[in-house]
């Protein structure tokens, strides 16, 4: 099952139910408004979610066609989004970047910070920044939704509470970043609002490819049409998503709707190349003594995208366009 959110009835948008193959919908609201009200209630309106998405998928029901610019964040503001790092090689290269060594906690306890998740962009809405200068990145990652999750969860039970999974570009500033981690408080400034795929999926959705709590295939990104990278999201994976849920849980429940991110999905196998560019920035450092890719200026373009072993696209794109602040 494909749900997404429109941009219409308020901040919070209004629930649909998407086609398998992406390109038409059918409205949900009257099973649940909302995403969030769809979370919330999961154990009682997931079978009614399940029977028009399939009303829709064998043509039984039309549905309207899908305008990816008309569709918000599958969850438009959540209570709690939670960014883990859970791709070692990442961890390392970005931590080179920065001068920093690698501690050995980081390969038995999951990395992971607390986000801004009042403002949510859709698929397409643009990557804004007031100055170049601040060093605009994406970071191509996968992210779990959850129901209610009680605190001190063990890892064999936390996968049960995944009920949905999106693709997310995590924007950083990276000239601001380094800053504000020397005060030793985390991230603020260097971390805007986080990008979310045209739609959530529910783990069947993924077939075989979902195993493990992780999901088996690789997550393909460009730039301005170049292809960036497709390591696969289902290596080097140090934490899986259970586990991540887990450390989440250690010392508090989380609510419905909670988002957990996996990271920058990035393989030791150079080949696979890149999910974001400050990686290829420190490989160029390491091969040639300078970083020759810049950051993302404005009219740079980004694609994240995910397909099936059909080649079809699971979640949609994230395209988005850096821009300037608006006058």
């Amino acid at each position: 099952m494909k749900l997404g959110t429109l941009k219409q009835g308020g901040r919070d948008g209004a629930l649909i139910i998407v086609s398998r193959d992406l390109t038409r919908y059918i409205t949900a609201v009257d099973i649940a408004v909302t995403m969030q009200q769809a979370l919330e209630n999961w154990a009682r309106v997931e079978h009614k979610l399940q029977t028009r998405s399939q009303q829709l998928n064998n043509g039984t029901v039309e549905g309207k066609p899908i305008v990816f610019e008309e569709l918000a964040a599958p969850l438009p503001r959540a209570y709690q989004w939670l960014d883990g790092s859970a791709y070692l090689p990442h961890v390392e290269r970005v931590r080179k970047a920065r001068g920093a060594e690698m501690p050995p906690s980081f390969y038995d306890h999951p990395l992971m910070y607390q986000g801004g998740s009042d403002t949510m962009l859709g698929c397409r809405d643009p990557i804004v920044a007031e100055d170049e200068a601040w060093g605009v990145d994406l970071e191509a990652e996968i992210a779990v939704i959850t129901d209610d999750i009680p605190q001190g969860i063990g890892a064999t039970e936390a996968g049960n509470h995944i009920k949905l999974l999106v693709l997310v570009n995590d924007i950083s500033l990276r000239t601001l970043i380094p800053k504000e981690l020397a005060k030793g408080f985390g991230f603020l400034h260097g971390k805007p609002p986080t990008a979310f795929s045209p739609v959530a999926v529910t783990p069947d959705e993924l077939g075989e490819a979902w195993q493990g709590c992780k999901v088996h295939l690789p997550l393909v990104t460009h730039l301005n049409n170049e292809h960036l990278g497709n390591p696969d999201a289902g290596q080097d994976m140090q934490f899986d998503f259970a586990r991540l849920i887990q450390h989440a849980a250690k010392t508090r429940p989380l609510g419905a709707g909670t988002i957990i991110g996996s990271g920058t999905v990035s393989n030791a196998d150079l080949k696979l190349g890149c999910s974001c560019l400050v990686e290829r920035r420190v490989l160029e450092i390491i091969e040639g003594g300078e970083a020759k890719t810049p950051f993302l200026k404005y009219g740079d373009r980004i694609r994240v995208e995910m397909f099936d072993h059909d080649n079809q696209s699971i979640f949609g794109a994230i395209e988005q366009e850096v821009q300037p602040c608006p006058d």
